[in-house]
Parts: C-alpha cells; structure tokens; sequence
C-alpha cells in the first residue's frame, strides 16, 4: 500500500488537536502525541499512527477509555507508589509514574512506582528513554490483552508483555530494549494486515498445536476469536528455548499485577461475559535508578559506551558488515526521517481524515489533491521534557 509521509509539525498539531477534540485536556494530549509519535520516530510504525485511531479514538468513543485521566496515588513510600489510573489516558499515566519513579530515585536512589487501571501507555521504550534522560537505567513493563499462550500450551493467557530496559551512554543514543516477550506482536500483526503482508511463519499457533500462517488479517480474527494465539520468544515447544520468552512473559505480568493488586490473563481482555467492550483495566510498572547515587552518571555512561561500542567492533558473521546495539537502529531511523516526517500507509490516510472530518478540524494533509504545506513552526523534539 502506498505511503505518503507527513511533516512532524502538521502530524503533530492534527494529533494533539484531535485528541483534544475527543475531550483530553490539552496538556494531556500533547504527552499522548509525544508518546504516539516517538513510535514512529523510531521506525516503530505498529505503535505510532497506526494506532491513533483504533486504540485511542475508538476506546475514547466506545466509552472503555476516559479521556480525563484521574492519576489517584492511592499508597506511597519514599521509595514507592502505587497508582490506580482509573481507565484514562494510558500515556498520562505512564509518564507521569515514570517521572516520579525518577524523581524517588534521585532523592533516595532508586524509586519504584506500581500502577493498576490504566490503557495502552504505547511503546515502552519511551518511558526507558525518560528516565536514560535524566541520567536513571530505567525498567518498565505493562500486561495486555490475553494473546500469548505458554510453553505447551494454545490458549492465550497473558500478553505480549515486554520487557524493557534503559541504560544512559555517553554515545548519542542510549542502551534502550523494548521488545515484547512473544515473537511478535498484535500492533504488529495489525500493521501486516493494513499492508497486506502475511503472517511470519512460527509467530502464532493454533488449538490443533500447528502454525498459523497466510493471512494477517484472518490471523488477527482468529486470535481474538480464542481460536489461536501469539507464540513467545523461542516458539512453540522447547526447542528453541519458548519457555525462556513465557518465562520472562510471567516475570512481567506478575510484576504488573502483583505489587498494585490489579487485574490479570483473562481478566484483560476487554469484553464482559456476554461480548460487551468494557474498559481493559491494565496495569504497569515502572522503576528507575539514578547512577549519580554510584559511581556517578558520567561514569556510568562513559562504562556503558565502552561495553557498547566493543560489542560492535566485534567479529561479525560473513557477509554482514555491522553489529547493532540496543535503540542504535531506532536513531538511526529518527535521523533519517528528522527534516521529513513521518510514512503513512493507505488505511491510516483514511483514518486521519476521517477523524478530521468527524471533528470538522482545517488540516489538509500530503495523501490529498487540494494539500497546502503546513507552515507553523516546525515541531519535532522528542519527550515533554528532554533536556
């Protein structure tokens, strides 16, 4: 499907005026923005637009998500907090538990807050680049919509889940892991299916136990029909090492539900025993260190780079001519597309302008015949508060 990139600073005044349209307070939306487009300002193109509108708008409107976020600390020590979001804004919530796990940490060391009743919060790299930011290692992780199904098993039962890490370097990105401990993931098969991609073979299984392929889309169904699921790192069986991916999947969801007494597996599925939306009701955790509180940040981040930068001058395979390292591709990619925009698939056109149209807002964008260029100043920095 063909792709029509859009300036940063018209996607990123649409995005925030329509989220304001459905009623999230300005201040809100542009965190919900920030978030949505570091996404695809990484080359993360299943978390970033590709979702503007079914995630959020959609959720907003079928009445399971609240525009208005209620941020409730509802238990708190120096050095922790446990959070209930109330079903808002799941960007809100994320960033501001990530920057007071941050602020904990620099007062104490570390902090460490908890959060229950929350929505999607998007990548989670970016909340680990909050913290890589201001001189923390990061970690955070959230549970999802029950789509994975464990070792030996075809049911899914937990989320994509990831796992995800920030350490601060004194290179020009930082050490950041955000990866899902399934093989793929659903934002991903999504995306397959708007660019009618198939499915990769051994990324979901079936309840006769055999791989699911073709299809993206009809994969999609089946996986939220129960009738098949994503498979975690490794794949299905032991072979490969599967129950390491369910493993680190449990580690995730026992941490997103444990320490805030949330919700978990079934219970995040989105629907009501007779088929009705209902809010997703998602928890998530965030943790941060300040390096200052050791050796100090510079040396942490100068010990990280040389370790980083080791690692790549390494041997490598034949035929292969650089080794990468964790958010090293991600800046890459956020170079290339800096003075562009951000590429916009065929279906996601349609969205966005039907969002505009629903909230008759002035925008014309690139994909139309009558576009004129957006001339406010150019607004591409990335984070609320990057330094």
């Amino acid at each position: 499907m063909g792709k029509v990139v859009c300036p940063w600073n018209l996607i990123t005044d649409f995005v925030t005026d329509a989220f304001v349209g459905y009623g999230v307070p300005r201040e809100d939306a542009e965190i919900c923005t920030d978030v949505l487009l570091e996404s695809d300002k990484r080359g993360i193109e299943s978390h970033g637009c590709n979702r503007f509108k079914p995630i959020y708008i959609d959720r907003i409107v079928a009445g399971i998500q609240n525009p208005v976020t209620n941020f409730e600390i509802i238990k708190e020590t120096p050095c922790t907090a446990v959070v209930d979001g109330h079903d808002g804004m799941g960007q809100v919530i994320g960033y501001k538990a990530m920057q007071m796990a941050i602020d904990k940490a620099k007062e104490f060391g570390l902090g460490m807050v908890a959060v229950r009743n929350s929505c999607h919060y998007g990548i989670a790299g970016y909340y680990a680049t909050q913290a890589t930011e201001q001189g923390c290692i990061g970690f955070t992780g959230t549970n999802a919509r029950p789509s994975v199904a464990p070792t030996f098993g075809v049911e899914g039962m937990f989320g994509t889940n990831p796992l995800t890490m920030g350490i601060p370097s004194d290179e020009e990105f930082d050490f950041v892991l955000d990866c899902a401990t399934s093989i793929t993931q659903n934002g991903k098969i999504e995306y397959y299916a708007r660019i009618g991609e198939p499915v990769h073979p051994g990324t979901i299984i079936g309840l006769d136990g055999n791989p699911v392929e073709g299809d993206a889309g009809e994969a999609l169904k089946r996986i939220r029909q129960g009738t098949a699921a994503l498979t975690a790192l490794g794949g299905i069986g032991e072979n490969l090492g599967g129950y390491k991916g369910y493993g680190y999947a449990m580690i995730i969801e026992l941490l997103s539900a444990v320490l805030q007494d949330g919700n978990y597996g079934k219970a995040l599925d989105g629907k009501d025993e007779n088929g009705n939306l209902v809010p997703y009701h998602l928890g998530h955790f965030f943790l941060a260190i300040d390096t200052s509180k050791f050796m100090g940040e510079e040396a942490a981040r100068k010990k990280t780079g040389e370790i980083l930068r080791e690692i790549r001058a390494s041997k490598k395979a034949p035929g292969q001519d650089r080794i990468y390292t964790a958010g090293e591709k991600e800046y890459l990619v956020w170079k290339e597309r800096e003075n562009s925009g951000v590429p916009i698939n065929e279906a996601v056109q349609k969205e966005i302008n039907e969002v505009r149209d629903k909230l008759g807002l002035s925008y014309t964008f690139p994909w139309e015949d009558n576009y004129v260029p957006y001339e406010k100043e150019e607004k591409i920095t990335s984070h609320i508060e990057r330094k």
